[in-house]
């Protein structure tokens, strides 16, 4: 598996060159599935699934021009035959993940089965906001996303920790005037807690992982934090 973890998609000409390296094909010769279950536990996430599916919120991901395009809700996988939902997966070029809830979406992820099954696949996983942290070790967003689980869930436990897919955490949107957390000086002191090396990105940058390996894509600002 690749991944490009993105902050806001596909935004600029340096990340769409990466992503189109990692198909290792045209875009509009690849087949992509988008997952928009990250938004379900916000006021306003139906309307909010319905433009990421469509392309209308405004973050460049399904309006690239793919070859094809389908929806794999993660709720809905329990109750599906696997057989009928896991070769769509196997045969996409790519999973272009939406962002959200980080902790709804990773939990939805093991329970939909589908985290099981990521480390095999041969595709590349796009990764918007949520999308992206979801497949770090730990969970910049876990203070915010409690306060999304219903009463009486157990979903909470363990908030703070995501899939581990790769080796590094990410905390995406940095220095964006309208989120006050990103801001780097809290950046600075949630990394200084977290036994891994911290990506703080903001909406222009990417990394991409391959085989382990890292590197960072970008037209804007990014910082490295706890690199060791």
């Amino acid at each position: 598996m690749k991944f490009l973890l993105t902050s806001s998609g596909i935004r600029n000409a340096s990340i769409a060159d990466a992503l189109t390296d990692l198909l290792g094909k045209p875009v509009s010769e690849s087949r992509a599935l988008v997952v928009p279950t990250g938004v379900h536990p916000f006021p306003g996430g139906t309307a909010s699934a319905w433009e990421a599916i469509t392309g209308k919120e405004g973050v460049p991901l399904t309006a690239l021009g793919w070859k094809s395009m389908g929806v794999l809700e993660l709720t809905a996988l329990p109750t599906i035959r696997r057989e009928n939902w896991v070769p769509a997966v196997e045969e996409a070029d790519a999973l272009l993940v939406w962002g959200g809830d980080v902790l709804y979406l990773t939990h939805w992820m093991r329970e939909s089965g589908l985290a099981d099954l990521l480390p095999a696949l041969d595709l590349v996983y796009v990764g918007v906001s949520a999308g992206s942290i979801t497949v770090t070790p730990y969970n910049c967003d876990a203070e915010f996303d409690r306060e999304f689980v219903p009463d009486g869930s157990d979903m909470a436990q363990g908030a703070d920790r995501a899939l581990g897919l790769v080796d590094f955490t990410l905390y995406p949107h940095l220095n964006d005037p309208d989120m006050e957390d990103t801001a780097l000086a809290n950046i600075e002191k949630w990394a200084s807690m977290i036994p891994v090396p911290t990506y703080a990105i903001d909406d222009e940058t990417a990394i991409v992982v391959v085989d382990g390996n890292e590197r960072v894509v970008s037209e804007g600002d990014w910082v490295l934090l706890n690199a060791g």
